[in-house]
């Protein structure tokens, strides 16, 4: 493949990712309108059944290469277990922080997370680009946490259901968002690690989740009980599954196909962005001007790591440069042998 080839490709599995992100940023708007249902049960059931689906859409190709599935057992298991405790850590974080604040601390230092598991598990080199984006998403979400938890020791903050959540809830929000993002960043490189290693992005997709979906069942069966105690709770519940989850991650398997875990973690920081505005919006949420500092900051560690680099532009011109003017010798060498030939 060539330099451009690639190129395209990477810009394909960019796009993919940063859809799936803008779904995902619309779970936490979307748990509020189930207040009565708990945070475990959202997690269940969009994880779980999202999983689920993500197999029997996948069930053919899974069977077709369970031979190398089987070979690979550890990292599917590896990718289902972080799957499975990922809603719960996550879900729990916003109900117990808010919105804003369990989304951004869960997916904000996860692209860290991610590329630590890269640097000590395949020796991927951490560039100085990458440690300044890190630093600017670290702070920015040191910023928005403290933020939040000076509001909530003040009695003005609230969570996702619309109750004043206190500076010890917010903490214990922020502890269960960090156990998310290392989940996170766990199930994106193992699912990452299958499809390098030949398994289609749908299989190593339909193999992890489905699993993961199983091992949430019984989470789901325990505490799932209210999901069907309502029309608009079982609406919740099906949207969870089917558009952030099954659609989510079926556009997040085409994008880990061309990019990294890293790179794929680290675009997925667009969600806590469209969380935090849908948080405002939708759910009445309160940011305060040093929280949105925080969310800035945060955008801008995307920026960092997405926007190309000037010398990359420049080698880029000057690789087009070279294959012009190879282009324009050979049409300079075919012309004159076809002058020569003619006297």
């Amino acid at each position: 493949m060539t330099g451009g080839g690639r190129g395209g490709s990477a810009g394909i599995g960019a796009l993919c990712v940063l859809a799936a992100s803008v779904l995902w940023g619309t779970t936490g708007t979307a748990a509020t309108f189930a207040p009565e249902v708990g945070p475990l049960a959202i997690g269940a059931v969009a994880m779980g059944l999202g999983g689920l689906l993500q197999a029997l859409f996948a069930a053919p190709r899974i069977a077709r290469h369970r031979a190398g599935l089987r070979e690979r057992r550890g990292t599917v298991l590896l990718g289902a277990v972080s799957v499975a405790v990922y809603p719960p850590a996550f879900y729990s974080s916003m109900r117990l922080a808010g919105v804003a604040v369990g989304t951004v601390v869960s997916i904000g230092t996860a692209p860290l997370a991610s590329a630590l598991i890269e640097r000590v598990v395949d020796g991927r080199r951490l560039t100085r680009r990458w440690t300044v984006a890190a630093s600017l998403g670290l702070l920015g979400t040191v910023l928005l946490c403290v933020a939040e938890a000076a509001h909530a020791a003040d009695g003005g903050a609230g969570t996702g259901a619309g109750r004043p959540a206190s500076a010890a809830a917010t903490l214990l929000g922020v502890g269960l968002g960090l156990v998310a993002a290392a989940t996170y960043a766990l199930y994106a490189w193992a699912a990452h690690r299958l499809i390098t290693r030949g398994t289609p992005s749908r299989t190593a997709m339909g193999a992890v989740f489905g699993l993961g979906g199983l091992l949430l069942l019984p989470v789901l069966l325990v505490t799932g009980a209210p999901l069907v105690g309502s029309w608009s709770n079982a609406a919740v519940g099906t949207y969870m599954a089917l558009v952030p989850m099954f659609t989510g991650y079926v556009l997040f398997g085409w994008g880990l196909a061309h990019v990294p875990a890293s790179t794929a973690t680290t675009l997925s920081l667009l969600e806590p962005a469209v969380a935090a505005v849908l948080a405002v919006l939708v759910v009445g949420e309160r940011l305060p001007a040093t929280g949105w500092s925080g969310v800035a900051l945060v955008i801008a560690c995307l920026a960092v790591l997405t926007t190309p680099t000037g010398g990359g532009f420049r080698r880029g011109r000057r690789l087009a440069a070279r294959r012009t003017g190879d282009a324009a010798r050979g049409g300079t060498a075919r012309r004159t042998a076809g002058t020569d030939s003619g006297r």
